[in-house]
């Protein structure tokens, strides 16, 4: 990797119109229990609701080691306006070699149909293609989430196609649909 991926994987402190995007911390454990135990939120995650406020700090802690073995890892969302942090976002999947990168995100419930993760999204596809070196932007969601699906289309992704029982969770199989940007394709949508 060159020395601006490096960077990335430093977790610079990013911002957005009214979001700063920065390290998740233990202080941030009692906001992210908060919508990380509601079933809505994680309704279409891979990862179930968290029971106790110890399964929050066993995930935070589990962020904070990546963090230190520069390995992708999550940025935490904190709402400029009240200091309080309600999500997290960030490439999940990153293929330096094929310049491909895979976004995901979660976001509290009351920050919902307000137009925040379309925000954040555009600002880690410019940071993807700007700073990473990425050709290709990825992001998927169950076929069942409806506010996903528009997150991606919102912030420019394609529509490619519906994968077919492509991820297990939850004990069952799950179909997935797949959207993706181009960097060729960029031009033709506002990112800003």
């Amino acid at each position: 990797m060159n020395i601006e991926n490096d960077h990335i994987l430093l977790m610079p402190r990013l911002e957005t119109e009214r979001t700063i995007l920065r390290k998740i911390s233990l202080e941030d454990a009692a906001d992210m229990f908060e919508y990380c135990s509601d079933d809505e939120v994680s309704q279409y995650t891979t990862w179930n609701s968290h029971q106790s406020i110890e399964d929050t700090r066993a995930f935070i802690q589990y962020i904070l080691n990546k963090y230190d073995q520069q390995q992708l890892a999550p940025w935490g969302i904190e709402d400029k306006a009240t200091g309080k942090f309600i999500g997290s976002c960030g490439y999940v999947d990153w293929v330096p070699n094929h310049a491909r990168g895979e976004l995901a995100y979660a976001l509290s419930r009351s920050y919902w149909n307000r137009g925040y993760m379309t925000e954040i999204v555009k600002r880690l596809i410019e940071i993807g293609f700007e700073k990473m070196g990425l050709v290709r932007i990825e992001a998927r969601c169950l076929t069942a989430n409806i506010g996903s699906a528009r997150v991606m289309e919102k912030s420019g992704l394609i529509y490619e196609g519906t994968m077919s029982k492509v991820v297990f969770c939850k004990g069952a199989h799950h179909d997935l649909k797949l959207y993706a940007l181009v960097k060729d394709n960029q031009d033709l949508f506002d990112l800003h």
